[in-house]
């Protein structure tokens, strides 16, 4: 499966640096919708058999415009929204949620801030999300999720290539990953950094 795992467009909270994860959080502001309308163009290359959003509300207001473009209804799919910043919700100062998910490790997976969730609590509701999704038998996805969640999923999937390459990604930036659950993921793209070719 071609997965695009596409970053929703702008709200007041990222203009501000809020720490906006719980449900159903702020909408697009007026940049945001209009970096929503700009990815049916950005993304007019590729092929698309299904797009799915997530269940907080900036998410599915940046996959209509795609949706609308390719008459494809936008499913709503539970599992893939942000990773809880628990006490540290609407926080300007993002310092412990960062600390806490950069000590993400294979060795460090119960490990989250109070009232949010652990890496493994994340992985698994991500992880079967994906699975529903692959079950659906769909060749070509997209994906409208969140900065921090695709971030720390993605470099799960293939940590040698995210080790070097994963940046931020920036509102309605995507990364593009091939594979499967069974198989294992490969990243092709990661925002503007497309990944050499196997020669």
């Amino acid at each position: 499966m071609r997965l695009l795992l596409i970053r929703h467009g702008q709200t007041d909270a990222n203009v501000n640096r809020l720490l906006d994860t719980a449900y159903p959080g702020l909408p697009l502001n007026d940049l945001g919708l209009s970096q929503a309308e700009a990815l049916v163009e950005a993304l007019e290359q590729e092929e698309i058999d299904a797009i799915y959003a997530s269940i907080l509300t900036r998410a599915q207001e940046t996959a209509a415009p795609l949706a609308k473009a390719r008459g494809i209804d936008a499913v709503v799919l539970d599992g893939v929204h942000e990773i809880s910043a628990g006490v540290e919700e609407m926080n300007s100062d993002w310092t412990r949620y960062v600390n806490v998910l950069l000590s993400w490790a294979p060795d460090n997976l119960d490990v989250g801030l109070e009232n949010g969730e652990t890496a493994r609590e994340f992985l698994s509701r991500f992880d079967a999300a994906i699975a529903q999704i692959e079950a659906e038998g769909h060749d070509r996805v997209a994906l409208f999720s969140h900065g921090a969640a695709l971030r720390v999923w993605a470099i799960t999937q293939d940590p040698s290539f995210a080790r070097h390459n994963a940046s931020e990604l920036e509102n309605t930036q995507w990364i593009v990953l091939n594979g499967s659950t069974s198989g294992g993921w490969k990243v092709e793209r990661w925002a503007s950094y497309v990944a050499p070719s196997d020669v």
